[in-house]
């Protein structure tokens, strides 16, 4: 017996179970973006640079990074007049697709291809959209030439493979089909889809992925066997899972336990895990359908918001922890701007603004407009995640107090990511995260140039249907000037303009919250979008 029980603790030691509630709609890392998804696809497929612990841009793929100083980004004049400019990529010589052929120059200019093509359903177009051609030097070396001076130069995503992805482009390119015949959706355990230090061996839609180490990685070699990421919808369960010993982890830097689950944890099972906390830019919020015409009006979206009692939200479910938010931008960004509107607490001033705008109490206490309409809206989350839902009971009566009836129809997060979101059939409030990367402008998600339609292949994710001007310029500047103080401005206006407009309910800043076994070393949280997996060659067993 006392054989049987080492060798099992010593089994578990070298495979590491992940407990998430949400799984990923797709596995094309630039279609769908989705936290789940760039959680998953982080031990697999490594972008050219990401932004390490401490916040700085480090190369991944590449063997120096980009900069106006070294030489390696330069302005030039475009041929139809205007400015531009020329990025150098040098791509490290040593890595290799899963199924052994080498990353290459002639990937980074496909990929681009790839994203010029409005039908192709990328999601975040400022990047590879952007590139006006791409010039190919040698097998490791590719000059990208941009379209438009940009501030974003350095932000280098993942790139695709050609040998595999491009057949299939050339095959549907321009029908809006690639997003389902990628061979990321249709075969997503194909070795040479990925070049990080693990590969996806085995995927069960809405199940699991499980992720073991690649052979043709040339860096530090991977310190646990298998990693399965095991998707367990209700967050209840999951943390019935984790204490039964069923799951080793739960992350903070993706869908998993919620953070009442790990302080619960913490006080209860002090000495079973390690618990880490870390600020975190992910930022909770309510969209609102801006076609419903009981959202357009602005003092309706301010009334939603001055009747709710944030403070005392974060205070009782979060311990504090939690900050109430102004805006989407973290004060631990360095783009935050003070100043900007704030909406306290304030319910009187709430049925004021409702009543300025025409709804009036009626005798159930739900407000009534002239015509006898109700003041009533859907409002939907992901189903199974415990504290979402409990936030969801919260919000609903604050609201009745305000003589706003809201209505609760909630889904699996595969469905509300994948269809009612993306095609924006929700009529009312949605509730989820923005994980933002360091001072990366919100054009994904606040540009009118990103609404999510049929001639884009839904591939935008301003689900609110916002359309500002004034937003559009803000955020084009903040793209497109190189001068901090300029930068810093325009970033000041996108915050006021955003507080003013209130396109989107501000709920609160997240922290990052992970339950690891003890045996687990090396996970280190990095608080943005660049999540810990991305350095998961690093983790050790002990």
């Amino acid at each position: 017996m006392a054989l049987l029980v080492g060798g099992a603790a010593a089994y578990a030691k070298d495979v590491l179970t992940i407990g998430v509630s949400q799984f990923p709609s797709s596995m094309h890392p630039n279609i769908d973006p989705e936290v789940i998804k760039s959680y998953t696809l982080s031990f697999a497929l490594r972008p050219i640079a990401a932004f390490d612990k401490d916040g700085i841009n480090t190369c991944m793929l590449c063997t120096a990074l980009p900069t106006l100083q070294n030489g390696l980004v330069r302005i030039e004049d475009r041929a139809g007049g205007g400015k531009g400019m020329a990025v150098t990529v040098k791509l490290r010589d040593d890595i290799l697709w899963g199924d052994g052929r080498p990353v290459t120059a002639a990937d980074l200019a496909f990929t681009a291809r790839v994203g010029r093509d409005p039908t192709s359903g990328f999601a975040n177009t400022r990047v590879w959209g952007r590139v006006a051609s791409v010039d190919v030097i040698d097998d490791h070396t590719a000059v990208l030439h941009l379209d438009e001076i940009s501030t974003l130069y350095d932000r280098l995503p993942a790139i695709l493979p050609e040998h595999l992805e491009g057949p299939v482009f050339a095959r549907v390119a321009g029908t809006g089909d690639y997003r389902n015949q990628t061979t990321y959706n249709r075969a997503p355990t194909t070795p040479g889809l990925y070049n990080g230090p693990y590969l996806v061996t085995d995927y069960q839609p809405g199940q699991l992925v499980v992720l073991e180490p690649n052979p043709y990685w040339k860096g530090t070699k991977p310190g646990i066997r298998r990693i399965v990421l095991k998707a367990i919808g209700n967050t209840a369960a999951l943390q019935a899972n984790l204490l039964a010993g069923d799951v080793d982890m739960a992350p903070g830097d993706a869908p998993s336990l919620t953070i009442d689950q790990v302080l619960q944890l913490r006080k209860q099972q002090p000495d079973r895990f390690t618990y880490i906390f870390r600020p975190a830019l992910t930022y909770e919020h309510i969209d609102l359908n801006l076609d419903n015409p009981i959202l357009q009006d602005i003092r309706v979206r301010r009334a939603l918001l001055l009747a709710l009692d944030r403070n005392t939200l974060v205070e009782r479910l979060f311990e504090g922890m939690q900050p109430v938010a102004d805006s989407f931008v973290s004060p631990l960004d360095p783009m935050h701007a003070d100043g900007v509107t704030s909406y306290p607490y304030d319910p009187a001033r709430a049925r004021a603004l409702l009543a300025e705008a025409g709804w009036t109490p009626g005798p159930d206490g739900v407000c009534r407009n002239a015509a006898g309409a109700r003041l009533s809206l859907s409002f939907g989350t992901t189903a199974g995640n415990r504290l979402r839902e409990l936030q969801q009971q919260v919000l609903q009566n604050q609201w009745k107090n305000a003589c706003i009836e809201v209505t609760i129809r909630n889904e699996p997060a595969r469905t509300f990511f994948g269809e009612t979101l993306k095609q924006r059939v929700f009529t009312g409030l949605a509730m989820y995260a923005w994980s933002f990367g360091i001072s990366y402008p919100p054009r994904q998600t606040l540009a009118t140039d990103q609404i999510p339609t049929a001639a884009n292949n839904y591939g935008g994710t301003n689900y609110m249907d916002y359309r500002n001007p004034t937003m559009d310029a803000a955020i084009l500047t903040a793209e497109t000037n190189l001068d901090p103080a300029a930068q810093k401005v325009a970033w000041a206006d996108i915050q006021r303009i955003y507080a003013d407009d209130l396109p989107v309910l501000p709920l609160f800043f997240r922290a990052d919250a992970y339950v690891l076994p003890k045996w687990l070393k090396g996970v280190t949280p990095t608080g943005h979008s660049d999540d810990s997996s991305l350095w998961s060659e690093f983790w050790r067993s002990e």
